[in-house]
């Protein structure tokens, strides 16, 4: 097995930079950017190594392990009690090469930040330990420090440097987004708070060790009573219908980098979470509970769907489409049989690299023109053919076309869905033709047509632009193509976890 000294690298790194970027004097932008794009490649190599050097067959079980023991035999803690345990399964494995590349197009695409680009640097990689962090954690208490580590940053990252959306008939202003954003998740995260200490006192083994706790046998009806804590709690950083109002307002005031990380990283900590929260550690708790998560799940997808077809913003319409595509996810997981939440871990790692892409190349268009309104844009093609390459292929992941990422997950997902509810497969795919319909609208309003003359200075994508946006297509190309690694890795995990069928 590899040495969890790259899971610690992958951890601290970012914290090293934070750390380091509060030394260099703020007049100093270009050193700023060239140690963040520096450290982004290196963490993008090491994920890529680590997802590559994750050995599939051993079962599933957790590799990369490394533990330091933080608190024990004080108090009511046992041996182990609180320890920064990380290790690495067939399900985190793909989150780690997510975070790896979209973190790495982040840096790419905020070179051009000005306005105190130091700190928003810091903030910006205090954030991606925290997820590094969320997805390597074998410690419940550390899961949680680790989570809410990666949630806080976005209130001054949305707060400071995003933007705020006015229209005719509404306004949000970013200082409304990133408020609401904050009270929503934090008050989320209550519900995972209580769910923690109520599994480590019903447990009584004096540790947070989620091994130790997954070899535990809690009472049914205790699981009956936990399960909803974290499927709740999680479900609401997830997208979860009806908790969701905070998503597509956050994904829209933030600034690109951080709706990149927001909509392609962070809303995967919530299914990541009811994963190894929920369906680990309570599986009987989830099988009874998993019905009304499946109904909640295809409000999300068919929802999301419509709401994202009446959009004219350019980022209300990608971020109702994550909370579709989100729903999608926890589809998958509802289903509790081993395709179904395959399918859920792919498309974790499909959305992620496919609406990073969408923000990313909205990003390059808004800073030229300040407008995200689709009704303003018309021919854009014959100005930015490459921008309108990406976006098109990006549109033709997110509406499942073989070949790319997002057919791949949502063919696992729907076989799983048909399995064991067939009318929320049914819904499911209608919601897939619906996406074709919004992502079609906007290609022919805002891509295609003639030409709008105020737009003939629009300049195509700067170089950087144009790096991020090969990256995350050369992800969605690399699954969509290839998707053995992927699913050879989820599939050894899930084929072991609990109450699965």
């Amino acid at each position: 097995m590899h040495s969890g000294y790259w899971l610690m690298a992958t951890l601290f790194l970012p914290l090293i930079t934070a750390a380091v970027l509060v030394g260099v004097p703020d007049s100093r932008k270009d050193i700023v950017r060239y140690i963040s794009v520096t450290v982004g490649a290196v963490l993008f190599a090491m994920s890529v190594f680590i997802f590559f050097a994750y050995e599939v067959d051993h079962g599933g079980g957790y590799q990369f392990f490394i533990r330091y023991d933080w608190l024990e035999n004080v108090a009511f803690l046992g041996p182990h009690g609180i320890s920064l345990a990380l290790g690495l399964d067939g399900i985190s494995a793909p989150m780690v090469l997510l975070t790896g590349v979209v973190a790495f197009g982040g840096t790419l695409i905020s070179w051009k930040i000005e306005h105190h680009n130091k700190d928003f640097f810091i903030l910006f990689w205090v954030l991606v330990a925290g997820v590094y962090g969320t997805f390597e954690s074998l410690d419940l208490f550390f899961f949680f420090f680790w989570y809410e580590v990666a949630v806080l940053p976005m209130y001054l990252l949305i707060a400071v440097w995003g933007s705020s959306s006015v229209f005719e008939t509404f306004s949000r202003t970013k200082e409304y987004s990133a408020m609401k954003l904050t009270i929503m998740l934090v008050s989320a995260s209550i519900l995972i708070f209580l769910g923690i200490f109520a599994v480590f006192k019903e447990a009584g083994l004096g540790t947070f060790d989620l091994q130790q706790l997954y070899a535990y046998h809690f009472d049914e009806n205790f699981q009956k009573m936990a399960f909803p804590l974290f499927v709740i709690g999680c479900g609401v950083l997830a997208g979860l219908w009806p908790f969701h109002t905070w998503s597509p307002d956050g994904h829209v005031s933030a600034p690109t980098a951080v709706s990149m990380l927001h909509a392609g990283v962070l809303m995967k900590l919530g299914a990541f979470g009811i994963i190894r929260l929920g369906i680990q550690l309570l599986p009987e708790g989830a099988t009874f509970w998993m019905p009304g998560l499946m109904i909640l799940a295809t409000c999300n997808v068919v929802y999301g769907a419509f709401a994202a077809t009446a959009q004219r913003d350019f980022k209300y319409m990608i971020g109702y489409s994550s909370v579709s595509h989100m729903g999608l996810v926890l589809m998958g997981l509802a289903t509790m049989n081993q395709i179904g939440i395959d399918g859920a871990v792919l498309q974790m790692f499909a959305h992620g690299v496919m609406t990073a892409t969408f923000f990313a190349m909205v990003g390059s268009v808004y800073d030229q023109t300040h407008t995200r309104d689709m009704r303003q844009y018309s021919g854009l093609v014959h100005r930015m053919p490459l921008f309108v390459f990406f976006f098109g292929l990006a549109g033709l992941a997110s509406l499942g076309l073989p070949g790319l990422s997002g057919f791949v997950a949502e063919f696992h997902i729907f076989v799983g869905a048909f399995r064991t509810y067939p009318w929320a497969g049914a819904l499911g795919i209608f919601a897939a033709a619906m996406t074709a319909v919004y992502i079609l609208r906007m290609m022919s309003m805002a891509m295609f047509g003639p030409v709008d003359d105020k737009w003939n200075d629009l300049k195509e994508m700067t170089y950087l632009e144009r790096g991020t946006a090969v990256l995350l297509l050369a992800a969605m190309l690399f699954m969509g193509l290839w998707p053995a690694p992927f699913i050879d890795r989820i599939s050894e995990t899930v084929r072991v976890l609990p109450g699965v069928s």
